[in-house]
């Protein structure tokens, strides 16, 4: 598995300095946000203020246009302002996160912070260009959903917001294993059918798969707080890497948990700092799933 390694740079593209919290880089705005509202239902000390609604908001990234030439944006984009002033995005491989100053339909980042991952060839220069595009000072035109953020230079970057999907009903796909300020990427060699995910449904009941094996049992939602029950399951014995990553998995969902979705995103954290992010995905057909 690969371990996130979050670092501080002193500028949005510059070197390394102090590390700060993984988890720091993984809360995302509240609004635009479901928590706490049940199965199936949508729900820094300084405020950023804006005459344009961008905070508060999921963004998918759709496209980035960088001297004329327009690059669509990797599967799973985003980027979020909260309303206290602090920035996310996700280009496809590391996590960065920035303070926010809006003042009416300017936008400046600063401060920057960043996983440091090995990622694929366009997928890294994506992210750098994304990250080159957004230093400095930055205007927002919001027509509908859309959102275009202009950069003094002219480069553009072109985003739709992101309502957030169903608990229930869902497919989650386990992507991310977190323990206390460590964040891990789920390996991506495992087999198609042990990526772990979890399906919760109308009647107060989850199943799906650890990495490992497949499982069923109750869930009960109250608010921000998922309750496990203990569950009923195949138990088979896989390869080390599938059997590590299904005790990653067991650990977050045991007992009480909060959550939150935002987007597409789910985010489990059980007490310990135990918990795991998951994206929504479709779900599989009947003769593509496990038959666990």
């Amino acid at each position: 598995m690969r371990t996130q390694r979050t670092e501080v740079s002193t500028g949005i593209s510059a070197g390394i300095g102090t590390g700060i919290s993984v988890l720091a880089l993984l809360t995302l705005a509240a609004c635009g946000t479901e928590s706490g509202s049940g199965p199936g239902s949508g729900g820094g000390s300084d405020t950023a203020r804006s005459d344009v609604p961008v905070t508060g908001v999921a963004w998918q990234v759709d496209s980035l246009t960088v001297g004329g030439k327009k690059t669509e944006a990797p599967e799973g984009s985003r980027l979020e302002i909260d309303p206290k002033g602090r920035a996310t995005a996700y280009f496809g491989c590391n996590h960065i996160g920035a303070k926010a100053e809006v003042e009416g339909d300017r936008i400046t980042l600063s401060e920057p912070s960043r996983t440091e991952m090995a990622c694929g060839e366009d997928v890294d220069a994506f992210e750098k260009a994304a990250v080159s595009a957004l230093d400095g000072e930055l205007t927002a035109k919001l027509s509908g959903e859309k959102l275009t953020l202009t950069a003094e230079g002219g480069d553009t970057m072109a985003l739709t917001e992101e309502r957030p999907a169903d608990l229930a009903g869902t497919r989650w796909a386990v992507n991310t294993l977190v323990d206390g300020e460590t964040a891990t990427s789920v390996p991506a060699d495992l087999p198609k059918e042990r990526v772990p995910h979890l399906t919760f449904g109308e009647d107060g009941t989850v199943q799906g798969n650890y990495g490992c094996n497949s499982y069923r049992g109750k869930a009960t939602v109250k608010d921000a707080t998922i309750t496990f029950g203990p569950p009923a399951g195949t138990k088979k014995l896989c390869p080390d890497a599938e059997m590590e990553t299904e005790r990653a998995v067991l650990a977050a969902l045991d007992g009480p948990a909060t959550y939150t979705i935002k987007g597409s995103t789910l985010t489990i954290t059980a007490d310990g700092g135990r918990g795991i992010t998951a994206k929504a995905v479709p779900e599989e057909t009947e003769g593509a799933q496990e038959q666990g």
